[in-house]
């Protein structure tokens, strides 16, 4: 372990000097001013018959596209220091994909001089709308049916590429900074856990939800705006486990109208950029007042997307108008890796314990997605009856009683069991080998970040951070780095791996849906917190933290079971691009067009940067008469659904919501790629009639 820290610190030494002459050919910049840079890539996926990330239900896999899922990344740095921070359609951030895409920065030489694992932060939105098997570690491939590989590396490239545009994109600017306070978007769906939090605690804050929205707007001298980020906690589950459309939520759905205003050209190398990154949503739903939100490709006939959406779009553009104050001050960062199997916790004088997940983790969210079979209620204590007395307790105590002793010496379980205190474990996530190289079912050693810009500090948490958690984090660090002028603070939740939730000990106590699924025991806010702590005192005194210990590679010993493509077929006398069902002749405005060819399965090719659908409207101009674009699949006005047919016939369904359409003359393409029963992948085409929109 002293070889391996001591070889860690010669390389960081290194890589700083390396870093210095770097930047010898970068220009000086004036005080208050930043090297500012934003980029954007598709990071889409399969569309068709893979499990989706959220619900971890079974049965919901993709069938098509309601709007493409992207990376976004801003790149900030001052004459020293930089960092990249990435906001990605994603359910999760998974601990390899953040490792993947230091390895590609790293082997750019443009790159590696600036950027490693330890400035480049990645999270997700944490959308319930995106194909999954993109982890490697089994509890979270499980109900997807393994890890898919290309998709994994999709992702991978996806997020570099976004990283490599904000990069070029590079030039001076400023950053401008807002915040304010979001009201009527998001209610507590564990107010029974949340009230457990000491009574003085909860009187210091008028919600128990943080309605804060924190904005930075990035500005180049030149006077062009770049970029948007805002940090708001509220999940992104507006959609409903009912939905089969790949789909950014609420989040990607208002990051797209920000964007749509200013222009944003998705397949540009350079365009503006609005990132609507997560905060501390780990108890907040959307759906509050609304039940279980059902699925649907318009606002109009959903109120809780419809609030979610409009809401966080609105105070955005609010506080993006009146951004005035400017950010100042250094660029810094620190990042160490934790065994949170055995982090001593100091004010708890207690360790952490190896992952499990709790009883009251089979019953679901109340609000969001209550489990359809639960094994138990919310609120499942190890003394609770439900535990003791339930029928399936004795079978499944059982069960796990003989993984403990494959797995776990006979004297480390009951230890095991003590450890997570009043958290009867159902899955012990953290000691149960099922993956093919030996990995446990969940990371155990976890990435702790956090980065300075000027007067704003970004605490990135590798879990769903619930609303008091986070309130206790941006508490701490502000305390310790107001030395060095910092003065807002924000948390980017799940950043860098993921470890399911984060509540606090109280909230643990109650073991609501959060707590049990707080994997690392009672102490595990405060352990993290301790860190952060540790981290932002290094920062004000600039002193450096051991990287701590590299987490293993799961992705060379992950299995594949989804299904896979072994040919498409048209019925007897159809083509591949052939009409199935034409549109009408003539629609009114607010009316629904819907087009169905005969086509082949999406997952033949992602169409990455490009689009299965386009809505061509004529254009007459003199003696020029053509049809030119005007929406793609990753505009919401339209759908993209795809069925199977018989054995290996496919239906393509496009559908366009006309409530914005002008009045012309249009028509539906779909672009898609068979698979020959050799293998070999074609492009093909298929054009409606044309139809007028009065």
């Amino acid at each position: 372990m002293k070889l391996q820290w001591l070889a860690s610190s010669v390389s960081a030494v290194l890589l700083s000097m390396v870093c210095v002459q770097a930047r010898a050919d970068v220009p000086r910049l004036a005080e208050g001013e930043y090297l500012i840079g934003t980029g954007i890539y598709d990071i889409t996926g399969p569309a068709a018959e893979i499990g989706m990330m959220g619900y971890a239900d079974g049965s919901q896999s993709t069938a098509g596209i309601q709007m493409r899922l992207h990376s976004r990344a801003f790149i900030v740095g001052d004459n020293a220091k930089r960092v990249v921070v990435v906001t990605a359609d994603l359910g999760m951030l998974f601990q390899m994909v953040k490792l993947k895409v230091a390895e590609k920065v790293a082997a750019n030489p443009e790159l590696a001089p600036y950027y490693s694992e330890k400035n480049i932060l990645l999270s997700a939105t944490h959308t319930h709308g995106g194909p999954g098997g993109y982890s490697g570690y089994f509890l979270y491939d499980a109900t997807i049916k393994g890890f898919i590989k290309n998709h994994f590396e999709m992702i991978v490239d996806g997020i570099y590429q976004s990283i490599v545009r904000a990069h070029k994109n590079l030039q001076p600017g400023k950053i401008l900074v807002n915040e304010g306070a979001l009201e009527g978007v998001g209610g507590n769906r564990a107010e029974t856990a949340y009230n457990n939090n000491p009574a003085e605690e909860r009187a210091l804050y008028d919600s128990n939800t943080d309605k804060t929205f924190t904005l930075l707007k990035f500005v180049a001298n030149t006077g062009e705006e770049i970029g948007m980020f805002n940090w708001f906690a509220v999940h992104p589950d507006s959609m409903g486990p009912k939905n089969h459309l790949i789909t950014g939520d609420n989040k990607g759905w208002a990051a797209y109208l920000f964007e749509r205003d200013k222009g944003a050209d998705y397949r540009a190398p350079k365009t503006f950029v609005a990132g609507f990154v997560q905060a501390n949503e780990g108890d907040v739903t959307p759906n509050f007042g609304f039940g279980q939100a059902i699925s649907d490709h318009t606002l109009r006939s959903n109120p809780s997307l419809n609030n979610a959406v409009q809401g966080q779009y609105n105070k955005a553009k609010e506080l993006y108008e009146g951004a005035t104050e400017q950010l100042s001050g250094s660029v810094d960062y620190r990042h160490e890796w934790v065994d949170m199997r055995e982090l001593y916790v100091e004010s708890a004088r207690a360790l952490t314990c190896p992952a499990g997940m709790g009883a009251s983790f089979s019953a679901g969210s109340p609000m969001d997605n209550q489990s359809p079979a639960p094994l138990y209620q919310n609120g499942t204590t190890i003394d609770s009856l439900t535990w003791k007395n339930n029928p399936k307790a004795t079978l499944l105590t059982g069960v796990l009683g003989g993984i403990f002793s494959v797995v776990w010496p006979a004297t480390g379980e009951e230890a095991y069991r003590a450890c997570q205190a009043e958290k009867p474990v159902l899955l012990p996530t953290g000691i149960a080998h099922l993956n093919r190289g030996g990995a446990t079912m969940t990371p155990q050693i976890m990435p702790v970040q956090l980065i300075k810009i000027g007067t704003l500090a970004i605490v990135a948490v590798p879990a769903e951070v619930t609303t008091m958690s986070g309130r206790r984090f941006r508490k701490a660090v502000l305390r310790e780095l107001n030395a060095v002028g910092v003065k807002y603070g924000v948390i980017s939740s799940l950043s860098n791996s993921y470890s399911s939730y984060m509540a606090t000990r109280e909230e643990y106590a109650k073991q609501w849906y959060e707590g049990a699924c707080t994997q690392f025991g009672p102490n595990e806010q405060a352990g993290f917190q301790q860190e952060f702590v540790k981290l932002s005192r290094a920062i004000v005194s600039g002193s450096e933290v051991p990287p701590g210990p590299t987490p293993p590679d799961v992705t060379k010993g992950a299995v594949d079971f989804t299904h896979k493509v072994a040919f498409d077929n048209t019925p007897m006398g159809k083509k591949f691009g052939d009409v199935n069902i034409q549109p009408h002749d003539t629609y009114a405005n607010g009316e629904l067009v819907s087009v169905q060819f005969w086509g082949a399965h999406p997952n033949n090719n992602f169409k990455t940067m490009d689009s299965f659908l386009l809505i061509e409207k004529q254009v007459i101009n003199g003696t020029e008469n053509k049809f030119v674009p005007v929406l793609h699949d990753w505009d919401p006005e339209t759908t993209f659904q795809w069925e199977r047919s018989g054995v290996a016939n496919s239906k393509v369904t496009i559908t366009w919501d006309t409530i914005a359409a002008d009045a012309g003359v249009y028509r539906i393409r779909y672009k898609g790629d068979l698979k020959t029963p050799l293998g070999k992948i074609k492009a093909f085409e298929g054009l409606s009639k044309t139809f007028i929109v009065n």
